[in-house]
């Protein structure tokens, strides 16, 4: 798993240094002090009113635990957005979160982005003490996506977490009904404007300057309270010996205030301070090192220190004081300056810039001041070496940003790039663009080598495949795999993507069609798989997944053998992979597969044996799905105490607001709390997670759900609501040709169905039916009557002198106990992991009622199962 804290800047999340030098305003930090009760402070103004001044000031005298967000406009991108808000509220009052949401925002699109804040949401409510988040500068992001994101966590904060948001314009929703509600505080320009009384604090006790009475007059006048304006004019009185000539020249100026009193500072600066400005507001952060290389010299420490102490809008990024900003107007007008005075030069020290980031390994910026060169060679160097990573962190709306700077991307963009382009643009959802790229691209490639050319064809295959995936246009793609050339290699970087990072189900992510199924998606996983083991790549992950999702569906449609099969070509090289997307869906429809057998000691065995597997990976995160499918075995036994002990591990209470990211645990803990009698909790659960699943549109959430719901109102005597939910899921279920969704609920499923069709006979005619055959409801009752072992049944105890019978890998441990095997040497001769030996002797010693291993081989003695 990717660590957020190599790929985050930590000035970013560093709150703003406080100067001890300032104008206390007691009436702002009351007002912000006031947010604390609401559940949204915003404070809207223009450039140079103060408002990142002011929140800094506000931390430092209340002692508020407070997360910070500096954000610019590289933060346009939905998962880097959130990935840098998860880490702020990591490092300062939440620090489980970073795990916990790394493998959601490692996964998150348009469509899962709320399962990811609704966890997010649920880590905060647990918090003892509140917090502050706090997002400066939000006009910078104008993504759509963040805004409505932004604001659905808004609508959901726990009472303990307050939101703070800055910005120079208007806030990107509608904040009425938090307002209608008190729930919403609001600091605007007028009340940031400095009073007199504040005006000649600032000027006598932080500038040290001397003004009489009537010129404060007219600098409030001139700047009416604007807080940069006076700050800028007490850099202006300080290098002037002449007040009242620097006092005249603004008398009669209608310009802009802020483009004057920037021209007085900046002309009055020596020389060589001017030019160090100027070349170095190219850098949206520097420290000494990169305005050396910037600007080719040695002496960069020594000016920043210079430029400190002539309080030159430059603000202090970190504690160490290392890196810096300028501020946003000082750097704005700086660059305008720079454009017109010296154009030629704007590509050169951006040009620098790039150079000495990517030295030091800072890619982003390597890239982005690349592209602000129009260095489009550099660009693409710096783009085909950090574009892994990129893809990595999901940051999908960054690269299309970066790929769309490139004019004439056919030409400018290296073939490779081009087809991550049209990926991308397939992640997205501009489906339209994909085809007439990729068409560009096979134009593209004539005069490169015939090696070259197949892996791009290689590489075109495969983005054409997730647009099919993405649009489920099949029929285009059958054309497509039609024409598919004879030998085409493996394409790395694409045939070995991770497509899962938290579902336990490959059916429910989108890549496995959200847990659509038919004959026509079943016959394109089919010729997928074909093409790529035709091709040699059955190893690769994307053939890989496809056999995966595919084996689900044929358990689902109760294809056991078909699903045995292909789970076969999964398991092995997911463990030779490590790859934990794989294996842990993997093993659980394997486990699901012996359930029907009736072989629950085996499905036990599986999930304990991934669930070592995992730790040793310390893939530590997928630990909840595999306890959650542990106890589901144990309640499936009739065990329900062994299944709360397992549960008990999750932390989950029937008080909790569930969330889409936890669903088998918590529809595992509906189950629980059905066996234990507290239907009302679990129906409770169950009514929430509900309009989530249908959010998400994952289909196998929204027919285990009512199903549930179904089968525990039936229980409790509420027939009619019983017969609606089971109608919903039924309806669903038709059409997926879905089965043991059914199937694996046992007998008390049976007894609903037939009363379900009972009533159907007897209002026959009610509108209410339709959408569900009774070809379909026939189909499962003979299913259920044909007397298959399944699921909910669990077998008869053995008489044999102990609780369980030994499974075939048991036996096999248990004989190399016998000759005197260490667990090392019987790690060695199955080709397993210690700790997975562990977890065989463990049962092992359950089964015999033993507690070591001088007891097993005694008991096991004298029961015959080894010689003595």
């Amino acid at each position: 798993m990717l660590n957020p804290a190599d790929v985050l800047l930590k000035t970013k999340i560093n709150l703003p240094v406080f100067k001890d030098k300032a104008v206390n305003r007691g009436h702002l930090l009351e007002m912000l002090s006031t947010g604390q009760h609401c559940r949204l402070t915003s404070i809207c103004a223009p450039a140079g009113f103060g408002k990142t001044t002011l929140l800094g000031q506000w931390i430092f005298h209340t002692n508020v635990r407070a997360a910070w967000v500096s954000l610019d406009e590289k933060d346009n991108d939905l998962s880097r957005f959130w990935r840098y808000v998860a880490y702020s509220l990591a490092s300062v009052c939440c620090p489980q979160l970073t795990e916990r949401m790394t493998p959601l925002l490692d996964s998150l699109s348009g469509s899962s982005v709320y399962t990811m804040i609704d966890a997010m949401i649920n880590e905060l409510d647990l918090l003892p003490d509140h917090a502050s988040l706090i997002l400066d500068d939000l006009h910078v992001i104008a993504n759509q996506q963040i805004h409505e994101s932004l604001s659905y966590l808004i609508e959901y904060l726990p009472g303990n977490i307050h939101l703070y948001l800055s910005s120079r314009a208007a806030l990107p929703f509608s904040a009425a009904k938090w307002k209608v509600r008190g729930e919403y505080n609001e600091i605007d320009a007028p009340s940031l404007l400095f009073t007199r009384e504040e005006a000649a604090h600032f000027y006598k006790d932080v500038a040290q300057l001397s003004l009489s009475s009537s010129e404060l007059e007219i600098l409030l006048g001139f700047t009416e309270g604007w807080v940069a304006g006076l700050q800028l004019f007490a850099i202006s009185l300080l290098a002037s010996s002449n007040y009242d000539r620097l006092l005249q020249r603004m008398s009669g100026y209608d310009r802009n205030v802020a483009d004057y009193l920037l021209h007085e500072v900046i002309s009055g600066l020596p020389e060589d301070i001017h030019d160090f400005l100027l070349q170095t507001s190219v850098l949206q952060r520097l420290d000494f090192q990169s305005c050396d290389a910037v600007l080719q010299r040695t002496d960069s420490h020594a000016m920043l220190q210079r430029i400190i102490t002539l309080n030159l809008f430059i603000l202090p990024l970190n504690e160490e004081r290392t890196w810096y900003r300028y501020h946003h107007l000082f750097s704005e007008f700086l660059q305008k300056e720079l454009l017109i005075k010296h154009p030629q030069a704007w590509s050169e020290l951006h040009r620098r810039a790039s150079a000495c980031f990517a030295e030091r390994q800072m890619m982003d910026e390597a890239i982005e001041h690349a592209l602000l060169a129009k260095d489009y060679a550099l660009a693409v160097k710096w783009l085909e070496q950090h574009i892994v990573t990129v893809l990595k962190r999901g940051e999908f709306s960054t690269l299309l940003r970066w790929f769309e700077a490139f004019p004439e991307p056919v030409r400018t963009l290296s073939p490779v790039l081009l087809l991550l382009y049209a990926f991308t643009l397939n992640v997205v959802g501009k489906f339209d663009r994909v085809d007439p790229l990729l068409d560009d691209l096979e134009r593209s490639i004539a005069d490169v080598t015939e090696e070259q050319r197949q892996e791009i064809r290689s590489g075109i295959f495969f983005v054409k495949a997730n647009l099919v995936f993405s649009t489920r246009r099949f029929e285009e793609w059958f054309a497509h795999a039609d024409l598919i050339y004879d030998v085409l290699p493996e394409n790395p970087l694409f045939y070995n993507l991770n497509f899962n990072t938290s579902e336990p189900l490959i059916r429910r992510t989108a890549f496995g069609l959200k847990g659509l199924l038919s004959a026509q998606t079943e016959e394109v996983g089919k010729r997928f798989i074909a093409i790529l083991q035709s091709h040699g790549w059955q190893d690769s992950l994307i053939n890989l997944y496809v056999v995966q999702a595919l084996a689900e569906g044929y358990y689902e449609w109760d294809r056991q053998e078909d699903s045995g099969t292909l789970l076969k070509q999964v398991e092995w090289i997911a463990l030779q992979k490590q790859v934990a997307g794989l294996l842990v869906p993997n093993r659980i429809t394997l486990a699901r597969l012996r359930l029907v057998k009736g072989e629950y000691d085996s499905a036990k065995e599986a999930i304990d044996e991934t669930i070592v597997t995992v730790k040793e990976w310390t893939e530590y995160h997928w630990l909840p799905s595999l306890y959650a499918f542990r106890a589901r075995i144990d309640l499936l036994e009739d065990n329900p105490s062994e299944a709360e002990r397992v549960m008990d591990l999750l932390h989950l209470s029937a008080q909790d607001k569930p969330t889409l990211d936890k669903e088998l645990e918590y529809l595992t803990f509906v189950r629980l709390l059905e066996a234990k009698g507290n239907t009302t909790d679990a129906l409770r659960i169950l009514e929430t997670l509900k309009p989530l699943g249908k959010r998400d549109g994952c289909l196998l959430s929204m027919v285990e759900i009512p199903v549930l719901q179904a089968l525990i109102h039936h229980k409790l005597g509420h027939r009619l609501q019983a017969f609606r939910y089971l109608h919903e899921a039924l309806a669903l279920g038709e059409q997926n040709g879905y089965i043991r969704s059914f199937l694996d609920e046992g007998e008390r499923m049976a007894r609903l169905l037939r009363d379900y069709g009972k009533q159907r006979r007897i209002v026959a005619k009610r509108q209410e039916w339709e959408g569900v055959s009774w070809d379909y409801v026939n189909n499962l009752l003979d299913r259920f009557a044909a007397g298959k072992p399944r699921a909910g049944s669990p077998p008869a105890l053995p008489a044999d002198g102990f609780l369980e019978p030994l499974t075939q890998r048991e036996s096999v441990i248990l004989g190399l106990l016998g000759q005197g095997a260490t667990n090392q040497q019987i790690a060695a001769e199955l080709d397993l992991t210690v700790g997975t030996v562990k977890v065989y002797l463990n049962r092992i010693y359950g089964k015999l009622g033993v507690s070591s291993r001088t007891q097993a081989l005694l008991k096991a003695q004298d029961l015959g199962l080894i010689a003595p």
